[in-house]
């Protein structure tokens, strides 16, 4: 059993999952997101649980899912996002690598949904 080996960030809880919780939004509303590499691969576990937890559909599921994201997050993911991976037992996102960034050279990647 793998305990503690989550990425940090260099933050507070509380700081961490406003973090997750910003990126996981953009994610659902835009498709796809621009960010570096460590947070994009730490995004892609979080997205996955939630599209896993919006499969099931059902109440409990959805207070869940609302706890951690926000209203408009929440139903685009259970009505549109749920149904679509409905058939697919994991590996709802995909990161891409996009090479360094100029200005302090942190590996940059795109996050977006399989189809």
């Amino acid at each position: 059993m793998r305990r503690g080996k989550h990425r940090k960030f260099a933050r507070q809880t509380v700081q961490r999952k406003a973090l997750y919780k910003a990126l996981a939004t953009a994610l659902i509303e835009h498709g796809k997101i621009r960010t570096t590499l460590a947070k994009a691969k730490s995004l892609s576990q979080f997205t996955d649980k939630m599209i896993t937890r919006a499969k099931k559909g059902d109440l409990a599921s959805r207070r869940l899912i609302g706890h951690y994201l926000g209203e408009k997050a929440t139903k685009k993911l259970i009505s549109e996002l749920g149904p679509k991976f409905k058939d697919q037992s994991g590996g709802y996102t995909k990161v891409l690598r996009l090479g360094r960034r100029i200005s302090d050279g942190a590996e940059m990647a795109i996050i977006k949904f399989t189809s």
